[in-house]
């Protein structure tokens, strides 16, 4: 909602500041200079980025409108799972807990949150964690080793489409360099001609830099920065998961490891001791009892 909201007011502004100088739109509409700017952006996108990057550049991109979910009713709905979880795994013990961690599907907790059960990378992060500390012959470190290698592979991975965007945006005042040039070029070709005919061709060159200042700056700049942010709450979020599963892992109470993952929670969305005591005790008979 933001992000519609800062994009209406950056080109608001802009167009009521042209009309207060009584400016004509019609000047700005300038299809050739779209077409040299936004085709070079596009090829640019394509020579510089694998197809899978491309993919989920676009696909990253509907965050951005659809808002951060990382909010304080998500987090306290994984520190309900986490510390259930847990609870689960204290009362049926390692054998039967190698069943849910190798069927998630199926488990009598995961089952209980869809949500969680449909972020597949996170679900494998957990259970595969799990299911090496229930082999028993891993130590808790080099568990914490592994956590954190698969984070940075994962997280390598979705920094990637926010890198291209910023990248996209960094050239788009060149690209409308380029324009600019060639509308100077044209222009060169009609010296001569009626004064108000190189005067047309003059505003259609500028206009290129100014679409390609605008676009970078008030723009595709601003989006990746976004995007960049979303990438770090996700980045958090697997760091929350990681404190939760190896302060258990060690030897902590469900509610012990939760209240260390809960610590680990940046603090714009971080619920307080209570809350997540309610939300992890309220229904939740198994975790009250081991913990």
């Amino acid at each position: 909602m933001f992000v519609i909201l800062g994009i209406l007011i950056v080109f608001g502004a802009i167009a009521g500041g042209y009309l207060m100088e009584h400016g004509n739109f019609r000047v700005l509409l300038q299809p050739a200079e779209l077409v040299v700017i936004g085709g070079a952006a596009i090829g640019t996108i394509l020579i510089g980025n694998p197809l899978s990057t491309i993919i989920r550049l676009f696909r990253q991109s509907l965050n951005i409108f659809t808002g951060s979910k990382f909010t304080k009713s998500f987090y306290l709905e994984n520190l309900k799972m986490l510390t259930e979880l847990f609870g689960h795994a204290r009362k049926v013990g390692a054998a039967k807990l190698e069943a849910d961690v190798d069927a998630p599907e199926q488990s009598p907790v995961f089952s209980k949150y869809p949500a969680f059960l449909a972020n597949h990378h996170a679900l494998h992060f957990v259970c595969d964690t799990l299911r090496m500390h229930i082999g028993g012959t891993v130590e808790p470190f080099d568990l914490d080793q592994m956590m954190e290698l698969d984070m940075e592979v994962h997280h390598r991975g979705m920094r990637e489409p926010a890198a291209a965007l910023s990248t996209l945006a960094d050239g788009l005042p060149g690209l409308g360099i380029v324009a600019a040039v060639l509308g100077v070029v044209i222009t060169m070709g009609a010296i001569g001609g009626p004064p108000e005919q190189i005067g047309q061709k003059v505003a259609a060159a500028l206009v290129g830099t100014f679409l390609g200042i605008l676009l970078c700056y008030g723009l595709f700049g601003p989006l990746a920065s976004n995007l960049t942010k979303i990438n770090e709450a996700e980045e958090q979020y697997y760091h929350f998961l990681r404190v939760g599963v190896l302060a258990f892992i060690k030897g902590a109470s469900p509610l012990t490891a939760a209240e260390f993952a809960r610590r680990s929670i940046p603090s714009e969305c971080r619920p307080d001791f209570n809350e997540m005591e309610s939300a992890c005790r309220g229904g939740n008979a198994a975790a009250a009892t081991a913990a």
